[in-house]
């Protein structure tokens, strides 16, 4: 499967090459390629002129393999597209890579032969966090309903406020009583003193 992919890249190549050798030999017949990694598992890299540094104007055809770190799993070919966020050097893959250390590599066939290797990390993303349930509110607490009139503490207020009312007749009554005895015994004690008033007299003689 390698052999086919290398095969691919190296036929690309060499057409490109032959439409176009004049770009090739203005700045050399070498891209240097720089792997910068992964963005959301999307594979970066910049792709420059080997002998003056410039940015590829030109388009790029390469390929980006991936070899996962115990080799079970394999993605690509994916081709290299520009990064409007790292323009003008700056190349991204369409595809991403799954979480996982991938080993990447990249060819270049045109326009011009470059080559580069990285090892790749991609996080796992965490799960959105799930919202937690309400915690139930604590318990109002109610006040106790007033009595009704037949409970027990009913019949005590009542039996307190007669007591009360009673008590305050029993002292009016022995008020009265008392005064109505002493007017009495002042009327009795007056008409006792008319009386012997009256008796000590002598009638006069005419």
């Amino acid at each position: 499967m390698r052999i086919r992919i290398a095969l691919r890249a190296a036929l690309t190549a060499l057409g490109l090459i032959l439409l176009c050798p004049a770009a090739a030999h203005a700045h050399g017949d070498t891209v240097k390629v720089v792997m910068t990694g992964q963005r959301e598992g999307h594979v970066t890299a910049d792709i420059a002129w080997e002998n003056d540094g410039d940015a590829v104007e030109e388009a790029v055809a390469a390929t980006v393999n991936a070899v996962s770190g115990d080799g079970s799993r394999t993605m690509g070919p994916w081709r290299l597209v520009r990064d409007p966020a790292k323009a003008p050097a700056g190349w991204v893959t369409a595809e991403s890579l799954p979480p996982g250390s991938w080993k990447v590599a990249v060819d270049v066939g045109f326009p011009a032969l470059g080559h580069g290797e990285l090892q790749v990390d991609v996080p796992a993303v965490d799960p959105a966090p799930v919202t937690g349930t309400p915690s139930p509110s604590a318990p109002r607490t109610q006040t106790p309903p007033p009595a009704p009139a037949s409970s027990p503490e009913a019949h005590a207020a009542r039996a307190e406020a007669g007591s009360g009312s009673a008590i305050w007749w029993t002292a009016a009554g022995v008020t009265a009583t008392a005064l109505i005895g002493s007017a009495v015994g002042i009327l009795v004690r007056r008409r006792r003193e008319r009386r012997r008033g009256h008796s000590g007299r002598r009638p006069v003689l005419r």
